[in-house]
């Protein structure tokens, strides 16, 4: 290990992590033994080891791109501020589950503080900064969680003294969040219980841990710690010396299997600060566990719903979700499962061959007519046509949402169980149905179809009717635009060069699959002259072509 630091720089921030790491790696078990809040999923420590694995390769790319530069035997290394953004960044992106996810926006507090330097007073105000941004990024707070033992670690850092060491504040730090962790049967009920301490507080007490082993060279003495007596907790309330949550609902615990939402949606989000506000409001009123960590542009959505679909749907509408994650947690609460009942799919198409490709597949179709859109009543026929007591409906265009919830709604009198999931173009459809699968739970069909639609990218290219102002510059009437995620975003002179534009700023974000739909009039050399494009281009992505698109529209795209 490395001589013990004076300051907090790069070295100090790679060792931390690698520490960090290891010693999740060690009590990951540990802690997804005592996983008993807010959901008993037993996931704990590994969302944890997970983030910080995400954390620590983030801060190795940071020292590799610097050796590559800078390799000289008189190397400084990378500079301070470079690899804790880093860090915060590779957990950012990395995050999984709720305590993931509040680990990645202490880390991302931290980071703030500690990019403008390094030494004790800098270490004790980042711990502090780090248990504000934390609690903030959490739509309720509840106490005798790692909120709490975030904020015991800053307060006794920060009684340290800003004269005081590196390793007096880690150490403080230390056995502030080890002191209130034992707390923490006593101030949520549910883990007083099940005699266990809060597992994602005793996941930040390991990470500190490694922090004091960074700045000491010693790792702090560790006792096993032994499970309480479970308190007595009187009917119907907390013990007297519980602390209180900030949901009246939570008071009496956690979430006890078959209950609570039955879904955790996870997401990166590309948005501005004033849409992922909204963004809060909307997934709070339709979930709990909401943490919305982030900042700068880019951001992680964590919440607990049972309706997967519109939380991904309210992501859309906040800007550009991908790496989209949902898990059932019907496994976890071993809730029973009913036979799957027959269940169909029901898509709107823009033309006569892809509905035949699609009803090949099992899928009841509604043609989208040029200029014309379905009305509610064509897709409650539709619905019924289908016979089936659980259907999916794919409206594949953003217009169209409306009509199809009030469908859904009208047949959902009827006794089917319908779903609409918010495809916004017909490729996000065919991904859609490509994964699905009548032979699974309806609740996880629909989560596995959201999903696959969620992480297909769609574009479409279009005919300019007349000279007007776009997003990508002025075009003139013949133009063809290039639309991506419904922006104009080429302009170009024909078809076949528009597309291969397009394809490349498509693909540039990463891709697996392409999926081109042609136009009624478009050629057939179009789709043959593409599909060898991207082959050239990206040797690890494969195409698919169809026929069967609008008229007026030579080309559609989807990216998964």
């Amino acid at each position: 290990m490395p001589q013990p630091p004076d300051v907090f720089d790069a070295v100090a921030v790679r060792t931390w992590c690698s520490l960090a790491l290891e010693a999740l790696g060690r009590e990951r078990a540990a802690i997804d033994a005592i996983n008993v809040y807010p959901v008993p999923d037993g996931d704990t420590g590994t969302n944890l080891f997970l983030t910080v694995e995400s954390a620590r390769a983030a801060v190795e790319t940071v020292f590799a791109a610097h050796a590559r530069v800078d390799a000289g035997p008189g190397s400084a290394g990378p500079a301070a501020a470079d690899a804790v953004r880093a860090m915060a960044h590779g957990a950012l992106i990395g995050a999984r589950g709720n305590s993931g996810t509040i680990l990645a926006q202490l880390l991302r507090g931290m980071a703030s503080v500690l990019a403008d330097g390094g030494d004790a007073d800098h270490l004790a105000r980042a711990l502090d900064h780090a248990a504000t941004a934390a609690r903030r990024a959490v739509a309720h707070p509840v106490e005798g969680t790692v909120l709490t033992v975030a904020t015991a670690a800053a307060r006794a850092a920060g009684a340290a003294g800003a004269a005081s060491s590196l390793a007096a504040v880690a150490r403080a730090a230390h056995a502030g969040a080890a002191e209130a962790l034992e707390e923490t049967p006593a101030r949520l009920p549910v883990l007083g219980r099940a005699g266990v301490v809060d597992a994602g507080g005793q996941g930040l007490v390991t990470v500190l841990g490694a922090l004091v082993e960074t700045v000491t060279g010693q790792a702090p003495v560790h006792v096993p710690r032994q499970a309480p007596e479970p308190l007595a907790v009187p009917d119907g309330g907390a013990p007297a010396h519980a602390g209180e949550c900030c949901d009246p609902d939570e008071r009496g615990g956690g979430t006890a299997p078959g209950d609570g939402p039955a879904f955790e949606v996870i997401y990166l989000l590309e948005a501005e600060e004033a849409a992922v506000d909204l963004l809060r409001e909307r997934l709070d009123a339709l979930g709990d566990s909401l943490v919305v960590v982030g900042g700068d542009g880019l951001w992680n959505v964590h919440v607990h719903v049972d309706d997967a679909g519109a939380a991904v749907e309210a992501g859309v509408e906040a800007g550009r979700p991908h790496r989209i994650r949902v898990t059932h947690f019907g496994a976890a609460r071993a809730a029973p499962r009913a036979e799957p009942a027959p269940r169909s799919v029901v898509l709107v198409v823009p033309g006569e061959e892809l509905r035949g490709l699609c009803e090949e597949a099992g899928a009841v179709t509604v043609l989208a007519r040029p200029g014309e859109q379905p009305a509610s009543g064509e897709l409650v026929d539709a619905v019924r046509r289908a016979n089936a007591r659980e259907v999916v409906l794919l409206p594949n265009d953003a217009t169209l949402r409306h009509v199809a919830a009030v469908a859904a709604e009208q047949v959902r009198a009827d006794g089917i169980r319908v779903a609409v999931v918010p495809t916004r173009a017909v490729v996000q459809g065919i991904a859609a149905l490509a994964v699905h699968e009548p032979g699974r739970s309806f609740d996880e069909d629909v989560v596995a179809m959201t999903a696959a639609a969620g992480a297909t990218r769609y574009a479409e290219l279009a005919v300019a009717e007349r000279q007007s102002w776009t997003t990508a510059g002025i075009c003139q009437a013949g133009d063809i635009l290039g639309l991506i995620d419904g922006d104009v975003a080429v302009i170009g002179a024909d078809v076949p060069g528009t597309a291969r534009t397009v394809l490349d700023r498509m693909l540039a974000a990463g891709g697996e699959l392409v999926t081109l739909v042609l136009g009624e009039h478009a050629p057939d050399t179009l789709g043959d002259t593409l599909e060898a494009y991207v082959r050239e281009g990206h040797l690890a992505v494969d195409t698919t072509v169809y026929r069967g698109g609008h008229p007026g529209t030579p080309l559609l795209i989807g990216v998964e």
